[in-house]
């Protein structure tokens, strides 16, 4: 542990899927710059698999590779998913993506429709770590979703599968956003 403290900005990602705001892709890019200017580790910039976003990705990248963002990461939101990830690669030149699927059972239940378990939700996000790697992602994290509502003993066994499969991190996601550490008993190391 480098006791290091990382920032990683999702406004462009998850900020813009909020009730009534929205953001041009040019104020997505200005973003992203003073972010970078801010010293911010990463920006997860957006969903690399829908059209509508490939132009504004591809150039953030480049910007990045001229150095105007830089050297803020910027990262792709995929589902942990190989479809996903193959997408990802064949609509932009993104190097960096988080892979997201949901973990509590609610969210399996509700989302798969009963059509997946738990393992089987382990085994699509190592099928999609491995794409990942196996296509020259350079940095990859896999989200836990619903983590909050996630019972301990599954997310251990996933965060564990995530790491074995070579994620560089794992997201605890609290979608209900009432959870704290403490509350939760996890620890935090700064």
């Amino acid at each position: 542990m480098d006791n290091i403290i990382r920032i990683i900005d999702v406004t462009n990602r998850d900020g813009v899927q909020t009730s009534r705001l929205g953001l041009a892709k040019l104020e997505k890019t200005v973003l992203n710059i003073l972010l970078n200017q801010m010293g911010v580790f990463q920006s997860e910039m957006g969903f690399p698999t829908t059209l509508h976003e490939k132009n504004y990705i591809n150039a953030n990248l480049e910007l990045a590779k001229m150095e105007v963002i830089s050297p803020m990461i910027l990262e792709g939101w995929v589902r942990a998913i190989e479809v996903d990830v193959n997408k990802a690669i064949e609509l932009t030149r993104v190097e960096h993506l988080n892979l997201s699927i949901s973990t509590s059972q609610q969210m399996i239940q509700g989302k798969f429709q009963g059509n997946y378990n738990e393992d089987d939700n382990i085994k699509m996000m190592i099928d999609a770590v491995n794409r990942a790697r196996d296509v020259g992602i350079k940095t990859i994290g896999v989200n836990a979703e619903d983590a909050s509502r996630t019972k301990m003993g599954y997310l251990i066994k996933f965060s564990q599968a995530a790491k074995n499969a070579g994620a560089d991190r794992i997201r605890y996601c609290d979608t209900l956003g009432y959870e704290t550490s403490s509350k939760r008993g996890i620890p935090i190391y700064c």
